[in-house]
């Protein structure tokens, strides 16, 4: 079992960003399709079917998800979430860049599923290069008639916007990102009301990743069943998976959910760099608690075995890190990340993850006390579930599993004495 192409089937060729190229691949089809043949609620019902989960992280149910638009005369909005910010995460930037106008097309299929006219791709500042992509590309298919007032001449209107974000990593929680949108803050809101309800302007909203949406079109052309025929019992598909570290080929592989650690890690990305051997990977995006080498031995790359052993797919990030690294200096880094990106809305993160980098600090200088392990891991007591959004929660992911796993490296610091920058 090796690399399985569906969403990257394109990303090679050359011109793979232009709609002349798309097109002889049978792009749009898959919308003509959904506009001409389908009802909205039955595009909507096979992708309940999939069994699509949400690739940003979250894995919440695509089709459940739209299933909450209310029955409303009110404006419907749709985001694709391009805010892609997560270290170690570059999977979407990918299809951004290399198949602009698959990413549109399971857009403009998803609209019109939920009964939108209008939708929003919110990408990440530093993407600048990818915008300009997007951009082009929806020139491209508003010039051809496929979006538009008459999108390929069905009377259904599509109009989508790309708005650029400004570098915020909170901003990829969905309703910091509506604020954003709005021209307000980039501050997560209270919930509920979820988006669904009252998002975009108080209307409802529905927030998908990049990934998410571009398995779309595969839904409707091949059907929820099929798609539902990759994967497991209760991952299902395909999945795109950044791998970066100490690894000799780094990049974007895509994976039928199941499919062993040791593929992606061995065959695909090369194996462990200059014959070292392998001492941790952190699986899903820096948010998620790192795992040892002995803990990844038999992993499947799939929701619920990585839950299994304590950690989560989550935006499919994968981080190999060699018995070079030093895991102090890895959560210390990460601690500060996080502590830089809080946007010191609540309390328990605000001060939270500020505190966490000044004890780190203090003993990545070499002057930390044995006390200060319990302190940090009391922060698990503190801040998981009493924040806003998920970003607290993330910071403890590195942090608390670094010191349970590797303490002897964090008891060997303190006793050293030595500064390690």
């Amino acid at each position: 079992m090796g690399e399985y192409r569906l969403l990257l089937a394109n990303v090679d060729k050359p011109g793979s960003h232009k709609l002349e190229v798309y097109r002889k691949a049978g792009g749009y089809e898959r919308l003509r399709k959904a506009l001409f043949e389908m009802k909205p609620d039955e595009v909507v019902e096979e992708v309940k079917k999939s069994g699509l989960r949400g690739r940003g992280g979250a894995g919440f149910p695509t089709g459940v998800k739209w299933g909450f638009v209310p029955k409303t005369d009110l404006p419907k909005y749709l985001i694709c979430n391009a805010d892609e910010g997560e270290p170690g995460t570059f999977k979407d930037r990918v299809i951004i860049e290399k198949d602009p106008h698959l990413l549109l097309e399971g857009i403009a299929i998803s609209a019109y599923a939920i009964g939108a006219h209008e939708a929003f791709i919110y990408i990440r500042g530093e993407y600048e290069y990818g915008a300009r992509i997007l951009e082009s590309a929806i020139r491209e298919a508003e010039e051809a008639g496929i979006l538009g007032d008459n999108a390929l001449g069905s009377g259904y209107r599509i109009k989508i916007v790309v708005h650029r974000g400004a570098g915020a990593y909170v901003c990829g929680e969905e309703t910091a990102l509506i604020n954003s949108l709005e021209g307000r803050r980039g501050h997560p809101r209270l919930r509920p009301p979820f988006p669904a309800s009252k998002g975009v302007y108080q209307c409802p909203t529905i927030v998908n990743n990049v990934e998410t949406l571009a398995s779309v079109p595969f839904i409707v052309e091949k059907g929820g069943d099929w798609y539902a025929s990759l994967g497991t019992e209760k991952s299902k598909g395909t999945k795109l998976f950044s791998i970066s570290g100490h690894i000799k080929r780094p990049g974007v592989y895509e994976l039928i959910l199941g499919t062993p650690f040791d593929v992606l890690l061995n065959e695909l990305a090369g194996g462990v760099r200059d014959g070292r051997k392998l001492k941790a990977v952190i699986p899903g995006g820096s948010s998620t608690p790192m795992l040892t080498a002995e803990e990844v031995e038999g992993m499947t790359l799939d929701y619920e075995n990585i839950q299994a052993r304590g950690s989560q797919l989550g935006s499919g990030a994968v981080i190999v890190m060699d018995d070079s690294t030093n895991i102090v200096k890895v959560v210390w880094r990460l601690a500060k990340f996080y502590a830089h990106e809080s946007c010191g809305q609540c309390t328990p993160c605000r001060e939270g993850t500020r505190w966490m980098v000044q004890i780190l600090d203090r003993i990545v200088r070499g002057e930390g006390r044995m006390e200060d392990l319990d302190v940090l891991l009391d922060f698990e007591s503190i801040m998981a579930g009493n924040c806003l959004c998920p970003l607290g929660d993330a910071a403890l992911g590195p942090l608390i599993s670094g010191i349970t796993k590797f303490r002897s490296e964090f008891e060997a610091q303190i006793k050293s004495g030595r500064c390690l920058v």
